[in-house]
Formats: structure tokens, sequence, C-alpha cells
């Protein structure tokens, strides 16, 4: 069930007048559930209209009369479709004086709706307030804060002892401190001024509960509504605005816009801005060239006589005021247009002179005669400025172009053909001069100008030239030296000059003519040559030069052409000069032809034939003739040795009277497969390759071989000098090493002149190749080969030096071929290098005296000057 109230609205009489977009109560419909949405309908929409929260504004300005006092307010459920009714009543509240500010002001009361209870089982509605409206108030107050607003009470308060609270942005939400409530009174109040730019509506929520904390009432909804002042100035959205406008536009041509904002509320008369233009710079023709839009913004113009040429830009103040424009209560701003006014072609280009001179050399091409001037009032560098000329009349052949000159917009008169002195020496020239785009609409000048261009051609030497040229004449060749040929002479252009012309040969390949230099007669100065490499297509070019003496002298060059005729002499050859054939007349035959420099009819068909003597080329070959140009060779009998044949061949052309020759043919007789092709080694000959070559290959295969041979002897040479060196013993028997170590006794043999290497371990020896000469010891065995003999055993591991020696010296006893140096080379080492001093001195007492060595004695005669140097008692 809705719960329907009447209004009543109370006006201020400062507002009677102004109602327009006034916000002045708000209408809520309360139904059971409170969960329904509602829209809300005027009953006069035309001035008045309520928002979807129950709002209700004026939307224009009227004087409160008794047809405005009353309207209805139509409240419709969206779902159920279900509608219901408000009557709204009207009234003026007085104007407040100064005894009535100065009294407190009534403070509204709002009291909690009563809740629902049950009674016998059944939900009982309790009487409930009126629906809550909103609270306006004006931004920007003076205070005094904080200021109270409304109280809110319950009427439990009367049983209970309670205390109340509101939420909500403004209070304790962002922004917190607006607003406060005293927690025992409910009083409801505002801490500081409000600024509607910033927050234009806050939503708060005001809570009973008793001193337990317990809710005893359902919140209510508090809306405030701050309400718009004039507290701020329009702005504009540029300060400088620039706009264009072509010259010579009608009255109420579009030019540009200008657009300001205000902080204000929109909808209200603060946000509502007027435009004006205040001034105009500069006035002419006009103080009033424009005009705005006071809504809009846009600028047009209003008069004509917009001129480029005079008037090249206006600089136009604009205003904007809110409060619509208000001059006593409406705030304002003002920004510069500046209006550019753009060019159109309203002048055309206009010559500086009637008649414009020039002159230019004969012959010239590419050569500026004139230079065309003009003046045009349109703005510079513009298709409305860029001048385009044409010649209208003067020049039939078109001799003569004009160009623009895209800086200065000049004509440029250049000469595009080669003009004759004798034939014209003065032309007069029609030009015309436009712009590159038609003049404007209503313009009345004519759209070209047009000049007189006088041209004066000035006569110059040219260069004499041969007629015609190249010339051809034809000749027989064959003619002989000082026959008179043609007369190539040149003539001269200048008809007004009095010049002699004389003439010389410029290029002669083959030294075959002269010139005479007068009269241009041309002689042979030798034999004419048709088959001469400088002869190309039976044709001889030859060319002459011809210079007059005019100042400066002048000169041209002609072309002389000979075509010579063939006559027969050159006598055919065999071709090819050389083939090869089989030793057998089949399968093989030569193809041959002949080679004549002749041409029809002085060259083929050709005949073929041997030649009688010597008599064994007819008994060994015959000629076929295939046809006018071919024949064939081939062996006459059924073998003939392999070789090279020189075959004589007699070949004669078809010339009147012929001509014949006898040509060499080599044949290359070989040996040939099935298949008819050489197989023997002197088909290199027939491949081209020549005696010379042949040596030189077999030469160089030759050396290679020798080298080869060479290494190989030297290196068995060396394997059988490495083998000699070889010890008898088994190299793993061998047990030097053990005698370097600890039998080393310093330089040894090194201070001698003895060759200790051949006791050195036989893999380490040095080859004797690279031994220094003068240092080998006499008792070596020499580098000579020698027999072999049986390799001496060793024992394999012999336990002390003694055995050693022992083994060495049966073995070289037992060896009838081995010299005594064979057992020295073994115990004779006495180390390389070796720090402990020379065995030298023999009186050392380091050398272990104390040994016996007397049984060096049983070694044998060897060992006997061992025996006396170590074994011989005091001595």
């Amino acid at each position: 069930m809705f719960l329907l109230r009447r209004y009543v609205c109370i006006f201020t009489e400062k507002l009677k007048n102004q109602a327009e977009l006034y916000v002045f109560l708000s209408v809520k419909f309360s139904n059971c559930n409170g969960k329904r949405k509602v829209q809300y309908e005027s009953s006069e929409p035309a001035d008045f209209k309520v928002d979807e929260d129950g709002m209700v504004y004026a939307v224009r300005s009227f004087p409160l009369s008794s047809e405005h006092a009353k309207f209805l307010i139509y409240a419709q459920d969206k779902e159920t479709q279900e509608k219901w009714q408000v009557a709204v009543k009207l009234s003026l509240k007085p104007t407040l004086t100064e005894d009535s500010m100065k009294e407190p002001p009534e403070v509204e009361e709002i009291v909690f709706p009563r809740q629902f209870s049950k009674h016998s089982g059944h939900l009982q509605r309790q009487k409930r307030d009126w629906v809550i409206p909103p609270i306006n108030l004006p931004e920007n107050s003076r205070g005094p804060f904080p200021q109270e607003l409304v109280r809110i009470r319950s009427d439990r308060d009367k049983n209970l002892s309670l205390r109340y609270s509101v939420t909500g942005p403004g209070a304790d939400q962002p922004p917190t401190g607006i607003f406060i409530i005293n927690p025992i009174s409910g009083q409801l109040s505002v801490t500081k001024p409000l600024d509607r730019e910033q927050i234009a509506r806050f939503h708060l929520r005001a809570h009973a509960v008793d001193i337990n904390g317990n809710q005893v009432e359902n919140p209510i909804d508090i809306v405030i509504n701050v309400i718009d002042m004039n507290d701020n100035r329009p702005e504009f959205l540029h300060q400088v605005w620039n706009g264009t406008v072509p010259e010579g536009s009608k009255p109420g041509t579009y030019v540009m816009t200008v657009t300001a904002i205000d902080a204000d509320d929109p909808n209200a008369l603060n946000g509502m801005l007027r435009y004006r233009i205040l001034s105009q710079a500069p006035s002419t023709p006009s103080p009033n060239m424009f005009t705005i839009n006071n809504e809009t913004g846009d600028i047009i113009t209003v008069a004509a006589g917009l001129d480029r040429e005079k008037v090249q830009q206006y600089t136009l103040i604009i205003q904007a005021t809110d409060m619509e424009g208000n001059p006593t209560y409406g705030l304002s701003n003002t920004a510069t247009a500046i209006i550019t006014v753009t060019d159109v072609n309203d002048n055309p280009p206009e010559f500086t002179a009637m008649t414009f001179y020039g002159e230019v050399p004969e012959n010239r091409v590419d050569v500026i005669v004139a230079n065309l001037t003009v003046t045009d009032k349109d703005q510079p560098h513009t298709p409305a400025w860029n001048a385009v000329y044409r010649i209208s009349g003067g020049d039939p052949t078109g001799r003569f172009a004009i160009q623009t000159d895209p800086n200065s917009n000049d004509g440029l008169v250049t000469v595009v053909k080669p003009i004759d002195f004798e034939t014209n020496r003065m032309f007069v020239l029609t030009v015309a001069a436009e712009n590159q785009v038609p003049l404007a609409k209503g313009i009345q000048h004519p759209p070209q100008s047009t000049a007189t261009v006088s041209v004066t051609v000035i006569d110059v030497n040219e260069n004499p030239y041969f007629a015609p040229n190249p010339k051809i004449i034809r000749q027989e060749e064959g003619l002989h030296a000082g026959t008179m040929l043609t007369t190539f002479t040149a003539q001269d252009p200048d008809r007004y000059m009095q010049q002699n012309i004389r003439y010389t040969k410029l290029s002669d390949p083959a030294n075959w003519l002269k010139i005479d230099p007068v009269n241009g007669q041309i002689t042979t100065i030798a034999v004419l040559d048709r088959e001469s490499p400088n002869v190309k297509n039976n044709i001889y070019n030859a060319t002459f030069l011809a210079s007059d003496n005019g100042i400066p002298p002048m000169s041209g060059t002609g072309t002389l052409q000979i075509y010579l005729l063939d006559i027969n002499d050159n006598a055919p050859q065999v071709l090819p000069q050389e083939a090869e054939t089989c030793e057998t007349p089949d399968p093989n035959s030569i193809n041959i032809t002949a080679l004549d420099y002749d041409i029809d009819p002085n060259a083929g068909p050709f005949a073929f034939d041997l030649p009688l003597s010597p008599v064994t080329i007819k008994r060994n070959w015959t000629i076929t003739r295939l046809n006018g140009d071919f024949a064939q060779l081939n062996l006459k009998i059924k073998f003939l040795e392999a070789g090279i044949y020189e075959v004589p061949i007699i070949i004669t052309d078809s010339g009147n009277p012929p001509k014949s020759n006898i040509s060499i043919l080599r044949v290359k007789v070989c040996q040939c497969d099935s298949n008819g092709d050489c197989t023997d080694v002197d088909r290199i000959v027939g491949a081209g390759l020549g005696t010379g070559a042949i040596i030189a290959i077999l030469l160089c295969i030759i050396i290679l071989l020798i080298l080869v041979l060479m290494f190989v002897v030297w290196m068995k040479r060396r394997d059988k000098e490495r083998q000699a060196k070889q010890l008898l013993i088994d190299p793993e028997d061998d047990v030097r090493d053990n005698i370097l170590k600890y039998d080393e006794e310093g330089g040894g043999e090194e201070d001698q002149d003895y060759d200790l290497s051949q006791l050195q371990q036989p893999d380490t020896v040095e080859p004797d190749a690279i031994k220094p000469v003068g240092i080998r010891r006499m008792d070596e065995r020499p580098i000579h080969a020698e027999p072999q003999y049986p390799v001496r055993s060793a024992a394999p591991h012999p336990g002390d030096i003694g055995d050693f020696i022992n083994e060495g010296l049966k073995a070289a006893d037992n060896d009838p071929t081995a010299p005594p140096y064979d057992s020295l080379l073994v115990f004779d080492y006495e180390g390389s290098g070796s720090t402990a001093g020379s065995l030298s001195s023999l009186n050392s007492s380091s050398s272990g005296g104390e040994q016996d060595y007397d049984y060096l004695n049983d070694w044998g005669p060897r060992f006997k000057k061992l025996a006396d140097m170590y074994g011989g008692g005091d001595d």
C-alpha cells in the first residue's frame, strides 16, 4: 500500500519571476516493502518536471499566479502498472527582513517512521510520518558554522534513552566531517561552506539506537542538495581562435565557432552563456563586418567588401557572459578571434610593357631571348598569382616557347628550334598571360593580358656541309692508282659572306684516296681491293673535311662510300686443310669444300680434281664431286700404311675467266676401330698438338721418372746406413742406459777428437751425412757396403757390467768380420755432458783405485792396454 500526502511548496518573492530549473521539493511514495520501482510524471510538464528520484523542478520562468498554484504528480509502479497521485500547492514565501533574520530560524524536525508490529498474528501498520523531502543548502554559505540544518527524532525517545548518528559521504566517509549530528538531540549541522562544483548532492543515513547500541528505528535517508551559486566565470577553451574567410564572401558566410564553458550548473542561469563581439580591428570597410550567434558562438559575415588586397586580417574581441548574458548579474570573460582573409583570383596578371625586345644568334637553341614581366595583386606563389604564358601569334613553325620563372613569375622566351638567318631575320610574337586558375565569378577584369615580343636574328658563320652526305659511288675493285673517282664538294650556308672552302682528307683506313684541296676531286693512289679487311659488306668508307676562312673558321665533314664490285681475282683453296682417315677405305671418307674470297658469280660452284703427278696420288686416292661446293676424298687402295700424307687437289671456280689453284690437303692415315675412329697415339697430332708440344710432354714425364728413381735410391741408401749402425745386440737388451747413469765421470772422451755417437742408442744416432768432417775416428766402421754377418746374440738381462762385457767379448772373438771397435763402442761410452769430471786424469783419487782390474788380462790381446793401465800393479 502506498501512502500519499499533499505537499505545499513555498517560493520566495525574489525567485517568483525566475523559477526556471529551480528545485523546490521532493516527492516520495512509500509502499509496504519499499522495493518497488516507481516512475514519476507531472500534470504540468511544460512548467514542472519530476526526476526519477522525485525531485521537482520548475523548467521555465513565470510569475506565480492562481493557474500555476496547483498541479498533480503521478506515480506508476513499473512492474504492476499501478498508479497513484499527489497534489502540490504552491505559495509565495515573503522575503526575510532584518528583524526576522535576527530571530533564530525554526529548525525542521524529522521523525523516524514507525515500524510494523504484529497484533493477533497479523501485520498491523502503525501510523507513520511523511517521506522526508531533500534538504536544499546553498553553496558558499558564510555561516556561522556549524549551521543547523534539521533535527532527527524518534517518537520512542519518550520511553527510551536514544542515541542518534548519521553515515555516508560527508559524515563518516570522505570527505568526512562536513555533516555532524548531536547524538542526544539529533540536531544535524553542516560545519563549513559547500561547493556544488565539487559535490552537488549528499546522501546520508540517520540511525537511532538505544544506550546498549540496539537499533530502535530503521535508518532513514536524508538527501542534501547543494544549490548552485554563480561563483564561476566562463572560460574559453582557447584564448586565441584562428579562422579564415575567402575575400569577397557574401554576407552570412560562416567563418568559425568559439566555445566557452562555465563550471556552474549548465541547467541553471548561472551556467547559461551568451556571446557577443566587443570590438573589431581594423574597422574598414565597415566596423561590423562580422557577427556572432550569442548562444552557439558561430561567427559569420554580415557585410560585403572583404578584400585581401586591402585588409588581410581582422582581430575580434569576443565576450562570453553567464546568467544568459545579463550585464548586471552575469560574470564574463573574453578571448581573441583572428580571422584571415584568404585570397581568390580577383586580379589578372598585367604586362609591365606593351612591347618587349630580344635577339638570338642563328642556329642556337635553349637560349633566353626576352624576359617578360607582369604584375599581379593576388597573394604571391598561389595559383591565383602564378602566371601562364602562351604565344598566340607570330610563330607558325613553333620555334619559340615561354616558360614561367617560379620565383619572379616572369615569362622567359626561349628558342626551341634552330633559326636560319638566311631565311628569317626577325620575328614579332604576340604573347598572352593568365593565371593558373580562372578568375573568380563576378570579376569585371579581362582574364588575360597581351603584349608583343620583337626578336632579331643575328647572322653567324656556319659550318660548310656536304650534300649528299654520305655520298655513294660504285666502282670495280682492282682500279689502278691515279684513277679519278668523283668530285666531293661542300656548300657554305652563309650566302651573305664571301668565303673560300678548302678540302682535306680526314679518314682513309687503307690509304687508297686523295682529294684536291680546291675543287674536291677524289683520285686513287693505290689499287682498290674488295677483299681488304677495311672493306665491310663491299663498302669502303672515307671521310673528308671542308673548312672555310670565316671568323671564326668553321668546318664540316662528309663521308664517301665506295661500293666495290667484285672481280675474279682470288683462286679457291681447299677447306679444311687437314683431315684424317683410316688405313682401309671403309668406313671413313673425307668431305672437303673450297674457300674463295670472291663472291658470286666468281666463286662456286667449284670443280675438284687430282693432279696427274705424282702418279701415287691418283693410284692411292680418288675424289668424287658431291655438288657444286662439296667433294669427297677416299682411299683408292685397300690398305695404306698409317702416316701423314699431303694430297694435292685442283680446285677451279666459276668466274669469267675461271681461276684454279692446287691446294695441299694434309691427310693423317691411322688405325681405326669399328666406328671408324683413330685409336693410335698419333691421333694427338690430328687433335691439334704439334711435335714440339709432344716432345715437351715426353721430357716432363722422363724428368719426373728420374726424380722418383733418385728419391728411391736415396731412401734405400739411408736405410742401409741406418741398418749398418745398429748394435749387435737387441735394443731391448741394451744396458748402456744404466752405464750412463752410474759410470758417468765427466766429459770423458769429449775433450778428445773421437766420435762417440756410435756408443749411443742406435735410434738416436745421427746420419753420417750430417757429421762434421774431420772428427771421424779411425777405427769406425766404414760407410761403404759390407757383407752381412749373423747378428750376435746378447744376454737378455746381464746381471752386472762384467757379464755384459764378457758377452760382448765373446761375440767379437767369434765374429771374423768384426773389427775391434765393435766391443769398444759398447763399453767405451762415458756419457755426454757429465759433471763428474774427465777420465783423462788417471791419478784421480775418485776413480776407484781400490778396485781389482786383474781380470782384464784374461780378456785377450784387445784389452791388453786396459790391463796395463789399471791392473799393472805399482807402476
